[in-house]
């Protein structure tokens, strides 16, 4: 795995400093209001048991008002605000242009294990600068993202050194992995989805399997004709333990929410509460809508609300078009990076990962989340997008080098 140095680190700073120093100068706006100036939680007088029985907001976990989410070591970052400057906003966004910093360092560390030193700067630089990030890092509430980012990339990195000489398990990078998740979904619920990243790195990347090599060896087993290879055996041991860890995190989150889902009103997700098949039809186009967030940031909004986004009626809605045109690239996609094993499909696969996987929990595909769309969400996304921009660039530059050279 290749160090990131010090003129990298400078660059990458410096840059963080220069694109967010005047979010230092802005106050407290939108949902900082209840996070930061309505919270109780923040002020010493508080116990800070209370932080771990509350919500992000301040909310009793118990009440049905509350939103469920479980952020305490955010709120914690929050309190250590308040200890330092009280209210004075300007603390609030220091620390999470720091954050974002040092997620942009992290970041360049995770790109180099699939591209190549120019390409991983100019991932890392992409990801430091992209305008869908505004609201993540010049938000106080944003926080939850950055922090959660720092050990969701650190969980990632410590489980890429869990495979040993002649793959045998290294268990410490393991454990490291499942304290780590447990801690960035302390931070904010994304947080767990790295351990399907660090599924799919170990069976694709770890262990060189393509999808046409996994069913042929399934396909084998089950008609007895062949055993399973040792090294898979090693694989799945190590991928039940972390998924059995994982499980354990998820129950354990439940219970903390009391087994309820939040409660959001028609203002907040219209197509949550809309028939089928209009809220199906919204929700997939709603896809499309966020990956052009980040191929196209030029209209970014604060708080995207009951009509911003029209709902979806009829099957006959031009925007029905982009939705489909959507999951065509995505599976083609999809399909290049699983069939072959080569190093470029390796690096399209993780960045798919790492762009569809954390957007899981604000998809609406298992529950209804309280936001039509929400550019802090798109943090980590974005990273597997600056990754496919990277590769894509150094592809194209390698092959306009070889024509001058021709």
């Amino acid at each position: 795995m290749a160090d990131v140095n010090l003129k990298e680190i400078t660059l990458i700073v410096g840059v963080v400093t220069a694109c967010y120093w005047n979010s230092l100068f802005c106050g407290f706006v939108f949902d900082d209001v209840s996070a930061i100036l309505d919270n109780k939680d923040l002020h010493p007088s508080t116990p800070l048991k209370t932080l771990f029985q509350n919500d992000f907001w301040g909310t009793p976990m118990s009440e049905e008002r509350s939103h469920k989410s479980y952020r305490p070591l955010t709120v914690l970052t929050f309190r250590l605000n308040y200890l330092l400057s009280e209210l004075k906003p300007m603390s609030y966004h220091l620390l999470n242009m720091v954050f974002h910093a040092v997620v942009s360092v992290i970041f360049l560390k995770v790109c180099k294990l699939f591209l190549d030193n120019k390409s991983s700067v100019i991932a890392s630089l992409l990801f430091a600068v992209h305008p869908v990030h505004t609201e993540a890092v010049t938000g106080v509430v944003g926080r939850a993202e950055l922090l959660s980012s720092i050990f969701f990339l650190a969980a990632f990195l410590s489980y890429t050194r869990s495979k040993g000489p002649d793959n045998s398990i290294v268990w410490t990078p393991v454990a490291l992995t499942v304290f780590l998740v447990a801690v960035a979904t302390l931070c904010k619920e994304q947080g767990i989805t790295v351990v399907g990243i660090c599924c799919v790195y170990e069976v694709f990347i770890a262990q060189g399997y393509t999808l046409p090599l996994l069913c042929t060896t399934a396909g084998q087993f089950l008609r007895g004709k062949g055993s399973i290879p040792f090294s898979m055996l090693q694989t799945l041991v190590k991928l039940i333990v972390l998924m059995f860890s994982t499980l354990l995190l998820v129950v354990i989150r439940v219970q903390v929410i009391q087994s309820q889902l939040p409660v959001f009103t028609r203002f907040d997700n219209p197509a949550a509460v809309s028939p089928t098949p209009t809220r199906q039809l919204t929700f997939n186009y709603l896809l499309p809508v966020n990956a052009w967030l980040l191929l196209n940031p030029s209209e970014l909004c604060c708080d995207w609300t009951m009509g911003t986004i029209p709902l979806i009626e009829s099957l006959l809605d031009i925007r029905n078009l982009a939705t489909f045109t959507f999951f065509c690239v995505l599976g083609a996609l999809g399909v290049f990076s699983l069939r072959y094993s080569g190093d470029s499909s390796k690096t399209v696969l993780m960045a798919l990962c790492l762009m569809a996987l954390p957007f899981i929990p604000a998809s609406n595909l298992f529950f209804p989340v309280g936001f039509v769309v929400a550019e802090r969400v798109l943090y980590v996304p974005s990273m597997g997008f600056c990754i496919l921009v990277a590769h894509g660039w150094q592809k194209i530059s390698t092959k306009s080098l070889r024509q001058n050279k021709l």
